[in-house]
């Protein structure tokens, strides 16, 4: 008899990630990045089209499959915002989903929350708190070993916190968001400026290993964003520790050091900052986490 598989799917801004597991060993791990230039059929087929392949090297059946998702999805399955993708807004989400992978349970849950999931699983910590730093930023936190705020009210969308009044326009229209000052294409869009010439992602990681100043100078500012967001968390969550993950911040060194530097000037007498440490599972935390959740649906 064929052996069923579990799939976790981490549909990103820029890049999809896949990862097959059967009898809790990975069997295909995949990915493939969007073109620039889409649309929401456009991209449907091009997820239909990978999935196909996918199933072409699987020995089995597909059991159950969760998929990590960034944007906002309404009661009715049809997403509702997803800024990095606004030509997504509408679609029917959960539908698409069963079109792509019939017979097989689906389920779906925001990348933040997946990824906190699967890092306090990891660290054993269940008062965690998680950043995603990439296209966009996720975030997630798990609060006595649960999730908060918990299923069906949302996800913790710390990437939408406000840490700069009148500060950088964010794609989802209001300005300051911690998205718009320190995600990946804000840091990038940040050391251009200090540079006066474009920059590209290994420019960046070249130019903090040579102490270049436009370079420092611009991860300097993220962390010190992230750290704010973070500052504010613990004032009223009290996380134990603090995880750093998403592609970007695991490919650029000095990301989570310095967050945890400022985070340290920025407590009040009294306060004992939270540790800050790189997430276990790097930029796979949600892709994980999305594995996780398909275990849950269907064990």
């Amino acid at each position: 008899m064929r052996q069923a598989h579990h799939l976790g799917v981490d549909i990103g801004g820029t890049k999809v990630a896949f990862r097959a597991e059967a009898g809790g060993r990975c069997v295909d791990e995949s990915s493939f990045r969007w073109d620039p230039r889409h649309s929401a059929e456009r991209d449907l087929e091009r997820l239909a089209r990978h999935v196909g392949e996918l199933r072409g090297r699987l020995a089995g059946p597909l059991r159950a499959v969760g998929v990590a998702m960034p944007g906002t999805v309404g009661p009715d399955g049809r997403v509702t915002a997803w800024p990095s993708r606004p030509e997504w807004n509408g679609l029917d989400l959960d539908g698409a989903l069963r079109a792509l992978f019939p017979g097989a349970a689906t389920a779906r849950a925001d990348d933040g929350d997946l990824g906190a999931l699967a890092e306090a699983r990891v660290s054993g910590c269940e008062d965690l708190l998680y950043l995603g730093v990439g296209t966009g930023i996720g975030g997630g936190f798990v609060l006595r070993g649960g999730l908060c705020p918990g299923p069906d009210r949302g996800s913790f969308e710390l990437g939408h916190v406000i840490v700069e009044l009148d500060g950088a326009p964010c794609l989802c229209g209001r300005r300051g968001c911690l998205q718009a000052l320190a995600s990946g294409p804000a840091t990038l869009d940040r050391a251009a400026l200090l540079r006066g010439a474009p920059v590209a992602f290994e420019e960046l990681v070249r130019g903090l290993d040579e102490g270049r100043s436009w370079a420092v100078a611009a991860v300097d500012r993220t962390s010190r964003a992230l750290a704010a967001a973070v500052s504010g968390v613990q004032e009223l969550l009290h996380p134990r520790l603090v995880v750093v993950g998403g592609g970007f911040a695991a490919g650029v060194p000095g990301i989570v050091t310095g967050v945890g530097a400022h985070l340290a000037a920025l407590s009040r007498p009294g306060q004992s900052p939270p540790a800050v440490r790189p997430a276990a599972l790097g930029g796979l935390s949600s892709l994980h986490g999305a594995l996780a959740l398909a275990r849950l649906t269907a064990p």
